[in-house]
């Protein structure tokens, strides 16, 4: 697993400056776009009181990020190692145990998502957007939110030998997610049958819980914090728990 590990952060060294769009330009182009232009209008209206709009979507945008970042990460990366690169041939061949290759790349992941995670709230608490200690405890919600939306994914992508099956989940499930799950408006606008959607996607566990770490005045108790992360944990667990398999290999 180590070595697993190791080897995607020796890749990741040589190739981390194309993800500087994802991890520090596109924040910065949220937090103007959305958060201060958007946010004009929203702010003008009063119609989250005292709480800036930009305050508001912040825990949320960084949650939704993770989610994506998961996803991605695990879907077309996993079928490629499988079908078009063959990584995992040369990884069976070392040889290294299943567990030590899935082990390896999901602790990778959690590299990215803490360092993600972390990047953009520092550049949220540029912005003013950050107001809890609390803020610290986000990047480990979002690295268990992207881990409930990897594991899954990975099981998945080890038995599809199409990548069309991806665009489905993106259009059914990861969109519909980012919509639903209280990321740029409270779900209580939402009709009921949408607001009980929002509490199936895990999405909406980790906003509900990084809104709470970030924004003064929003409190959680103990009862629905280990509620929170319990169902996000099971959503990792479903995934990890799902055995994996693939002709090509012969997991």
């Amino acid at each position: 697993m180590r070595a697993v590990l190791e080897s995607y952060l020796v890749n990741y060294k040589r190739t981390w400056r194309g993800t500087t769009l994802g991890s520090f330009v596109l924040p910065v182009l949220f937090m103007l776009g959305f958060g201060l232009g958007v946010g004009h209008f929203v702010d003008a209206g009063g119609r989250l009181g005292q709480v800036r709009y930009l305050d508001f979507i912040v825990p949320g945008q960084v949650a939704a990020g993770a989610l994506n970042l998961g996803f991605f990460e695990s879907a077309w990366p996993v079928l490629s190692r499988f079908q078009w690169i063959r990584t995992y041939h040369a990884m069976v061949a070392a040889p290294l145990r299943v567990v030590d290759i899935l082990g390896g790349e999901l602790l990778f992941i959690v590299v990215r998502l803490l360092s993600t995670a972390t990047v953009f709230l520092g550049i949220a608490a540029l912005f003013g957007a950050v107001h809890s200690w609390w803020t610290a405890a986000v990047p480990l919600v979002c690295a268990l939110l992207g881990m409930a939306a990897a594991a899954p994914a990975h099981a998945f992508a080890a038995r599809v030998d199409n990548d069309s099956y991806f665009m489905l989940l993106i259009r059914f499930m990861v969109i519909p997610a980012a919509l639903f799950s209280g990321v740029y408006f409270p779900i209580s606008a939402l009709p009921e049958v949408l607001r009980w959607l929002a509490y199936v996607f895990p999405l909406w566990h980790a906003v509900d819980l990084s809104r709470a770490a970030t924004l003064p005045g929003v409190h959680l108790s103990g009862l629905v914090i280990a509620g929170h992360l319990a169902y996000l944990s099971l959503w990792w667990s479903s995934g990890s728990g799902w055995p994996c398999g693939h002709t090509g290999v012969g997991w």
